[in-house]
């Protein structure tokens, strides 16, 4: 095997200055032009073969092979979030209130350093490599939308591979598990509906305070009492509002949140329990409610045989780092909208460093990386490319 480690590294100039570039000027979802802009250059300039406007910003690029072999479709996100940086950097941000707070600057210039190092080894690439620069994967539907429009087509991969620098983790880590690695998302809207009046006379109300305090609480018995305890769930109340004054009992309360879940199954029955708990605690009290829920995303959910053989690579290429092989987390992706449909593995690689300071998890204000992970990353996505092509 061609030693990946030491050709990205050979490029991690090339890396870093695209990586602080992409940092100097982020984009939120569905309006990284200048992003998208300069990976159009970068990919034409390399010779491969370049779509741009898919699902409005993004870009997709082939490269195929000089044997025969399937198509592998590897992906990175583009976009930033609405957070005003405070990580003091050289390179931080220029624009007020937008940041790439949750490194996928990096991995931006990940996927084309590995754009780069691919097209190096093209007589020896086994099929096709249909890179994929994605839009908006911050809870706006960019996956969904390049599934939408075509990505999955004109080649249709048989196997996709996608990454994440991890700063819940330092460096020196990688994980691939088998299964579900990052949960399904719904987001949720909830409106109890009583009777306002003055609070100094309370039995003229219907109260929807009282009955929200008691719907928030009953909620989180669903985990505890209806999920068995060798799965998980989340089911998190992060916003209340109802009245506005101090002496008046308000006639409706809005509650929304979040719902996590792996299994299809669980996310069905936490779905149905939290329906009936809102609505026969709501009525018990007085109140009517009103429910909304959101499909955010499904689960990532990684193809055992596709993340053994990753696994198998980061053990091999990296023997002194911690090679975990049954990390999940709660957090949620939007890639899972295109390994529904194609078998892959998503990858977490490690990128906190604490003596650096390099330690604020995503999507915080300090949130920052050690860049010696970026030669890393290529390495192990070039790596797992060709094996799984070969």
């Amino acid at each position: 095997m061609p030693d990946y480690l030491s050709e990205a590294q050979e490029l991690f100039e090339y890396t870093r200055f695209l990586r602080r570039d992409f940092h100097r000027h982020p984009e939120l979802g569905f309006q990284e032009v200048r992003t998208a802009g300069v990976v159009a250059r970068e990919l034409n300039a390399m010779g491969y073969e370049v779509t741009t406007g898919i699902a409005k910003t993004g870009v997709a690029a082939l490269l195929e092979g000089e044997r025969p072999g399937p198509t592998a479709l590897v992906r990175f996100d583009m976009d930033a979030l609405p957070i005003q940086e405070e990580t003091g950097a050289e390179y931080a941000s220029e624009t007020a209130g937008v940041m790439h707070a949750c490194g996928h600057d990096a991995h931006t210039a990940i996927g084309l350093t590995l754009a780069r190092l691919l097209q190096n080894y093209r007589s020896e690439l086994c099929g096709t490599v249909k890179l994929v620069f994605q839009p908006a994967e911050e809870g706006l539907g960019g996956a969904e939308s390049m599934v939408a429009e075509g990505i999955l087509e004109n080649p249709r991969p048989d196997l996709s591979l996608s990454m994440h620098v991890w700063n819940e983790r330092p460096v020196g880590w990688i994980g691939v598990a088998n299964g579900p690695v990052m949960a399904a998302a719904e987001i949720f809207k909830v409106r109890i509906k009583g009777k306002g009046g003055h609070g100094a006379v309370p039995h003229s109300t219907i109260d929807p305070i009282l009955a929200s305090a008691q719907v928030i609480s009953a909620l989180q018995s669903i985990v505890s009492r209806n999920v068995a305890p060798l799965q998980t769930a989340v089911v998190s109340v992060t916003t209340v509002h109802g009245g506005e004054a101090f002496n008046v009992i308000p006639p409706a309360v809005e509650l929304s949140g979040t719902i996590r879940t792996f299994e299809p199954e669980v996310r069905q029955m936490v779905l149905d329990r939290f329906t009936q708990v809102v609505n026969g605690i709501a009525s018990a009290m007085g109140c009517d409610a009103e429910i909304e829920l959101t499909p955010l995303t499904p689960a990532v959910i990684n193809n055992n045989n596709i993340a053994g053989k990753v696994r198998d690579l980061a053990a091999d290429m990296f023997p002194g780092d911690t090679i975990e092989s049954n990390f999940r987390t709660m957090g949620s992706e939007d890639m899972a909208f295109m390994m529904q449909d194609i078998p892959g593995c998503y990858v977490f690689i490690g990128s906190a460093n604490e003596q650096k300071g390099l330690n604020a998890f995503h999507h915080h204000p300090r949130f920052d990386i050690d860049e010696e992970i970026l030669p890393k990353a290529v390495a192990l996505m070039a790596a797992s490319v060709f094996k799984l092509l070969s």
